[in-house]
């Protein structure tokens, strides 16, 4: 168990969102969970987060990298750090798309671990919440994420076919 302190901080904004998910993503130790509309516009394609990324899922062939979008477009078309990830580490990461089913859902988070979250209260309010061990919300939103993924279908691979 995790003896280190509850810590929410509020966020007013974007960059502060941004931020945000930079640390969320350094906090990882085994499992990250993303959920966002379409990732546009949150640092998906920056250096910085693509190392984060990177060097989270070289520290194990264990670790796994989750990232659910209700559109998948700007991901494949417009963050070519998130597809080189892909690429490199498609055993340990995946991409997947919400059915139309699921695209009533408005507030994205999402969860490091078992312990740590950030979410906003709808894709178009900045403000939100970063929890830093807060194992009992993070919980809830990993089973929340996990029966999305569930519903929901692999949008793109790290495959290539042609001829």
């Amino acid at each position: 168990m995790n003896d280190e302190a509850l810590q929410h901080t509020r966020l007013d904004g974007i960059a502060d969102y941004t931020a945000a998910l930079d640390t969320l993503c350094g906090l990882g130790e085994h499992n990250l969970y993303l959920f966002e509309n379409d990732f546009d516009g949150l640092g998906f394609n920056n250096e910085v987060r693509y190392e984060t990324l990177r060097r989270f899922l070289l520290e194990s062939p264990a670790h796994r990298l989750f990232v659910l979008a209700h559109d998948t477009r700007y991901l494949s078309t417009r963050c070519p750090r998130m597809m080189m990830l892909l690429n490199q580490f498609g055993v340990s990461m995946a991409i997947h798309q919400t059915p139309k089913t699921l695209q009533h859902i408005t507030a994205p988070f999402s969860v490091a671990d078992e312990s740590h979250y950030v979410r906003r209260f709808h894709f178009d309010d900045p403000r939100g919440i970063l929890a830093q061990n807060d194992p009992e919300n993070a919980r809830a939103l990993k089973s929340r994420f996990l029966e999305m993924w569930t519903a929901s279908h692999s949008a793109l691979s790290s495959s290539r076919l042609g001829l």
